[in-house]
Order: C-alpha cells, then sequence, then structure tokens
C-alpha cells in the first residue's frame, strides 16, 4: 500500500459539560466520570496545541465542544478559537465538532474559516434510542444534511462495541453512505467505569474486519479514518488498520482518553514505508 496517510489532531476546546445521556460519553455531566472539565480552554493553550499538531504532521486540526449543539456563546468561541489558531498555524484545515447545527450555524462557521464539519451518526437509527434517550438519531442525520447544503466538507461516522447487532453495523454504513461525507472516522468502544454499557468485546480480527466492510460499504470516502479507541482496540496490531483500508488516524490525544506519543505514530508509518499526507486533497 503506497498511500498517502491523513493526520487530524483533536482538540476539546470545552470539555466534560453536556446534559445528554448519551450512553458511550464520559463528557455527559448524568455519569459523574472522572474526567477534566472546563467550559472555555486557554486560546493561547489551543493555540499550543495547533502548532505542535502541525508540526507533527496534522493537517486536519478539529475543534470539539461537549454539547448537544451549538448555541449562541458556543457559536460565538468556536469562531474566536478558529480565527485565532490561523493566526498562528494558517496551514492546518480547521474541522468543528459542535453536535447538532442549523444550516445559518454552520455558514457561520464557514465565514470563520472552518472548512469542515464532524457529526457522526454513532451507530444505526434502530439502535440509537437504546444508547441515547434524550434527542432522536434523525436530529444527527438532518445535521449532517446541513452540512453538504453549507457547502462544507462532512466529515462523519460512528463507534464500534457498544452492543450493536452485524444489523445495526451494516445499517449505519448505508446511512453513512447516503450522505457521501468526504472522510468517515471509525470509533471503537474506550469504556469508562462510570458508563453503564459493557466493555467492548470485539476482538482484533473483527476490528480489521469492520474497517474493511466501511472502506467497501463508502467506496467514495477519500478517507477511512481510525480514531477513538485505536490504541486499545489494535494494540500492537495498529500497523494492520492500513492494510485493511484505513488511510488517516487521529494523532495525539483524544476527548477524554490519551493517545500514544505522536513521534510512536509516525514511527510506524514510517517503518511501513507510508507517506504522511502533505496536502488536501
Amino acid at each position: 500500500m503506497n498511500e498517502e496517510i491523513f493526520l487530524c489532531s483533536i482538540c476539546n476546546i470545552n470539555s466534560g459539560t453536556c446534559l445528554e445521556d448519551c450512553k458511550f460519553c464520559s463528557q455527559s455531566v448524568r455519569y459523574k466520570a472522572d474526567i477534566e472539565r472546563y467550559k472555555q480552554k486557554d486560546i493561547k493553550l489551543i493555540q499550543e496545541e495547533a502548532i505542535n499538531a502541525r508540526d507533527n504532521g496534522a493537517l486536519g486540526f478539529c475543534l470539539v465542544t461537549a454539547d448537544k449543539g451549538l448555541n449562541a456563546k458556543t457559536l460565538e468561541f468556536v469562531c474566536s478559537v478558529a480565527k485565532a489558531v490561523q493566526e498562528v498555524a494558517p496551514e492546518l484545515r480547521l474541522i468543528a465538532c459542535n453536535g447538532t447545527a442549523t444550516l445559518e450555524q454552520l455558514l457561520v462557521l464557514k465565514d470563520a474559516g472552518i472548512k469542515a464539519y464532524n457529526h457522526n451518526l454513532e451507530t444505526s437509527e434502530t439502535f440509537y434510542e437504546k444508547i441515547c434517550t434524550t434527542h432522536p438519531w434523525s436530529e444527527r442525520y438532518e445535521t449532517c444534511q446541513n452540512v453538504n447544503k453549507a457547502g462544507m466538507v462532512l466529515i462523519t461516522g460512528g463507534i464500534f462495541g457498544l452492543g450493536e447487532t452485524t444489523e445495526d453495523r451494516v445499517s449505519m454504513l448505508r446511512s453513512l453512505n447516503s450522505l457521501n461525507p468526504t472522510s468517515v472516522p471509525i470509533n471503537f468502544y474506550h469504556h469508562n467505569e462510570a458508563l453503564d454499557l459493557t466493555p467492548n468485546s470485539l476482538t482484533v480480527e473483527e476490528g480489521l474486519e469492520l474497517i474493511e466492510l466501511t472502506r467497501k460499504s463508502i467506496p467514495n470516502a477519500e478517507r477511512i479514518m481510525v480514531a477513538g479507541g485505536r490504541e486499545l482496540m489494535f494494540g500492537e496490531r495498529q500497523n494492520e488498520i492500513f492494510e485493511a483500508g484505513a488511510n488517516s488516524i487521529v494523532i495525539g490525544n483524544y476527548l477524554t482518553t490519551n493517545g500514544r506519543a505522536m513521534n510512536k505514530d509516525l514511527d510506524m508509518l514510517k517503518s511501513l514505508n507510508l507517506e504522511v499526507a502533505s496536502k488536501v486533497k
């Protein structure tokens, strides 16, 4: 495989304040998970993280907030952060991940320099009501449609290992494909003891098969990204995800869990003779 690998870094600019009851998410205040919580990360710290991500090969930099969706205050903060990041790392493609959003809100983000929006479907429409009761799956799908209407790059994916069936996985992938996303982030459930769900029981082989299935089910996606849970899911076999069809990964830390050191991922790619993408297609 000689395809370039797209690297993305995520920045939790607002942490642990969500009122929703998504059973897989430690950022919900309902479960009292032992995580760091803050309303607004210091902009200078965000700038430092952006510079570090760029210097380690990241092309994407995602600004994540922990709420159901955008409101006026959050929208203003995200836009101010976007402008601050562009001042120090204009090479980065800015991505926002701020929950449900209207077309009007997305156009404001776009005007602030944000090129892409990430909102995951998480799972199938049928299974979703078993893991979240405070908002419907249809709102997530509608937000993705709004991203397309806004002329932004759509990033949408889901989580495997929540207790869903094979049929649920196929259904989710069909729904994702119908949205024609540019990038599809695949997450593998990383259990927190404060959450009600049982730990992810998927094997490494099953995880690799799910990457293959995602690539096959969404053939027009430019990128299949292995995101949250990669280190825990694949351990010493992380190098196999690329042969399975992944061509993008998140480097550095995740929202509430630690990733491995960025240099280790770079060393892994070098050992596989895989080039780091230097520009967005």
